[in-house]
């Protein structure tokens, strides 16, 4: 049996594969089987997969498309090892990302963890400015950039693991549009297993690559929330309704944003030594705070206004 089964749903992203493919190939730690569920993509990486099949240890499939989290589970009912890690197809592996897990769970044996993301050096200066802005403490992103001391951690897909006899107890992801990996650790908690932060277990995650598509991730995680408020009730903190009271406060508070955006600015470019990352920046700040506040304001006034279910807010958003 091997150690780690890697799922990676995938769709229309065969350069990025590719990327993720040749990460692996550099790494020393080999006991473990990487599963690509290809989610009904009208442009498929399975070239891409055949050229690496020599040297990676990959299976290959693929399914209609019905999101993430259902191609997380067809994966996770081939898979054979003893843990599942789940990631997004747009990371990297870092050398050395299996051995730093292998050795966390020899010294303190846990039922799911997760690891931070960092950029790449190759990263554009688009994709280093939003890095910066899902980790940085300005924009309520300092859990996603590493934190250490946390009451409770809760796993993100992009870089999640799980004991596989756990993932199947609890059914695997549910078939939700938005949010479906914090529904999956909030039950993984719920159901009291053990979580932890592995920080040496990073990954390199690109995330988006403009603006555009940047907005739309962050509208789609402030829908999220209230859904998963009404899911999970008490889950709903203070931090989570931060976006929404900056997004309400730019118009009246005008005058101050710019000592907001002189902080980000200042504090992006010492971190990338670079102004034109921290011009960058600014605008990913804005941009994450005022997508996620609109969703999260939106998704409230239907949820709770308008006491609408969740398909029913959101007909356009669920898979057919």
């Amino acid at each position: 049996m091997e150690r780690f089964s890697v799922i990676v749903p995938v769709f229309n992203r065969p350069d990025e594969v590719a990327e993720l493919l040749e990460s692996l190939t550099r790494q020393s730690f080999h006991n473990y089987e990487l599963i690509l569920v290809e989610d009904g993509s009208s442009v498929p990486c399975e070239q891409v997969v055949k050229t690496y099949a020599d040297r990676l240890p990959v299976s290959y499939y693929t399914k209609p498309n019905s999101g993430p989290g259902q191609s997380r589970n067809y994966g996770a009912a081939r898979a054979k090892g003893e843990y599942l890690l789940i990631w997004d197809s747009d990371i990297l592996i870092p050398e050395g990302y299996f051995e730093a897990i292998e050795a966390f769970l020899q010294a303190q044996p846990v039922d799911a963890f997760g690891g931070p993301d960092r950029a790449h050096e190759s990263f554009t200066d688009v994709q280093k400015a939003i890095n910066y802005s899902m980790t940085s403490f300005f924009t309520t992103g300092g859990i996603r950039g590493g934190k250490k001391k946390l009451d409770k951690f809760y796993p993100r897909s992009f870089n999640m693991g799980i004991r596989r006899v756990v993932y199947e107890q609890l059914g695997g992801f549910r078939a939700m549009r938005f949010g479906e990996d914090i529904d999956f650790s909030y039950r993984i908690v719920e159901a009291g297993y053990t979580t932890a932060l592995i920080p040496d277990a990073y990954v390199y995650h690109k995330r988006r690559t403009d603006f555009r598509k940047f907005f739309r991730q962050v509208h789609n995680s402030g829908i999220a929330r209230i859904n998963l408020s009404i899911l999970h009730p008490g889950t709903l903190k203070l931090v989570h309704t931060l976006p929404a009271l900056f997004t309400l406060a730019v118009i009246p508070f005008m005058p101050l944003m710019p000592l907001y955006a002189l902080a980000v600015f200042a504090d992006a470019s010492i971190r990338n030594s670079s102004v034109k990352i921290g011009a960058l920046s600014v605008v990913a700040a804005f941009t994450q705070l005022i997508g996620y506040g609109t969703g999260f304001i939106g998704a409230a006034f239907r949820r709770y206004i308008l006491k609408k279910d969740n398909k029913d807010a959101f007909t356009a958003n669920f898979y057919k």
